[in-house]
């Protein structure tokens, strides 16, 4: 089967310097959304027909080996663009025709299309209440025998509220002929595809509509309002299927995932939380309002308290995090650690059962277990070239204030002091500090401000 996605229009009504079909939904562009559709479809050729800002969208999906991309220079409608890619179809394989600012379309509703419409022409249709711009099915005696365009409709085919979503299975080995004989002399000046509905009648081809599962599914974007309503839908339905699988969501109406979250049973999101790439609760975590989770993987029994975002980093089982806590790229917490309040993890190994509580910055660090780090340590692993790394010991005690001048190694059971600038190795079970002596002067008198 061909795949034909039309991606080529200007979005003006976008008002935005961003091709329509980029245009983010859920975090990545609506014609991804669609091109993944696509995809489970297993189409023997993939083909995206592009005209304004093609460059951007050739760029933006320039790792696609699968795709091949067709400029329309002139965007002189739908039926122009479908011309397009015809040369590069194979004639024996029906196309299904699809729309790059569609991102909504459900595999579900285009492979009964696809079942429906085998031996014929396939549309995908649905009824709505108020189907103004759309063009109209056009049936006879329960046939559907053409599709008229909004503008071009009479006042009684205007009443007519099935209408078509511009998604359609068609005979290619037919298509030259169609798409050759397609006028221009309407409303919009344009080449409507659906002109071939009524070609199909007169040669006899079966036409056959398909509904599609929902409006919400078919319905396309032109401006942002519409982005911002899908955007709701799309997220309003995550919000069921995690529930529905046993996830607790104090607001689901208050929840955005921005590529795949995968949770365990008895997980619980309070309200805000954003969730990027690919993300892993397992049993029992708990995260707290206005979380940002981006390529994690959080083991059971952890809680996350409000405010933390955390960037690909591996979280082990029974941790409590934030509020307020940072985990960057590298970031791997193992069982029963505690990340505290304005804590940030930088390509760190965290040891089991260690504690960073409050205000501490650990970069480029391997933690033994039972570690305590004391408020305001900042590991200076960046010498303005070159980044070093620091190790420290089982059961080792750093007190607050702590600056440790990487490379550099505390040993098992070290002490050191509050207040230490470490650059030597401290060594086991030592108290180890770094201070100026301390002097209280006598006599001394605060200065006054003269007036």
């Amino acid at each position: 089967m061909n795949i034909v996605i039309l991606a080529a229009g200007m979005g003006k009504r976008m008002n935005s310097r961003l091709p329509k079909v980029l245009q983010p939904l859920a975090g990545k562009p609506m014609l991804r959304h669609v091109i993944d559709k696509a995809r489970q479809l297993n189409p023997s050729r993939l083909i995206v027909v592009i005209g304004h800002g093609a460059d951007a969208v050739r760029e933006a999906f320039g790792d696609a080996t699968d795709i091949t991309f067709v400029l329309q220079e002139k965007q002189l409608g739908t039926g122009h663009a479908l011309m397009q890619a015809l040369p590069l179809c194979d004639l024996a394989s029906p196309t299904l025709v699809l729309l790059g600012d569609v991102p909504l379309i459900e595999v579900s509703s285009l492979r009964r299309l696809i079942e429906l419409s085998a031996d014929g022409l396939g549309l995908l249709t649905v009824c709505l209440e108020d189907p103004s711009g759309y063009g109209r099915i056009v049936r006879e005696n329960g046939q559907v025998i053409g599709i008229v365009e909004q503008k071009d409709a009479t006042e009684k085919e205007r009443l007519i509220n099935e209408v078509n979503t511009g998604i359609m299975l068609l005979p290619t080995k037919n298509l030259g002929v169609w798409l050759a004989k397609l006028k221009n002399d309407n409303a919009q000046g344009e080449y409507y595809l659906t002109d071939v509905i009524g070609m199909a009648v007169q040669q006899g081809i079966k036409i056959v509509a398909a509904q599609a599962g929902s409006a919400t599914e078919v319905e396309g974007v032109n401006n942002k309002v519409q982005l911002a309503r899908l955007e709701r839908a799309y997220q309003r339905q995550n919000a069921l299927n995690l529930m529905k699988n046993g996830v607790t969501l104090l607001d689901p109406d208050r929840i955005d995932i921005r590529g795949e979250l995968v949770c365990g049973k008895d997980v619980e999101i309070d309200v805000g939380c954003i969730f990027i790439g690919k993300v892993k609760l397992a049993d029992g975590v708990k995260v707290g309002a206005y979380c940002t989770l981006k390529d994690v993987e959080i083991n059971a029994e952890t809680e996350i308290l409000p405010y933390c975002h955390f960037d690909g980093a591996k979280v082990g089982k029974n941790v409590r995090l934030g509020p307020y806590s940072r985990l960057r790229p590298g970031a791997v917490l193992a069982d029963e650690t505690h990340i505290g309040n304005f804590v940030e993890i930088k390509k760190s190994n965290i040891g089991f059962a260690s504690k960073v509580n409050h205000l501490s910055y650990i970069g480029d660090t391997d933690m033994g277990s039972r570690v305590n780090i004391g408020a305001g340590t900042i590991t200076c692993n960046y010498d303005g070239v070159n980044k070093f790394r620091t190790t420290i010991g089982d059961d080792a005690f750093i007190g607050s204030d702590t600056q440790l001048v990487a490379p550099v190694i505390v040993g098992k059971g070290a002490t050191l002091g509050a207040g230490t600038t470490l650059t030597k190795n401290a060594p086991d079970d030592k108290l180890t500090l770094s201070r100026a002596r301390q002097v209280t002067i006598e006599g001394w008198k605060r200065p006054v401000k003269k007036k």
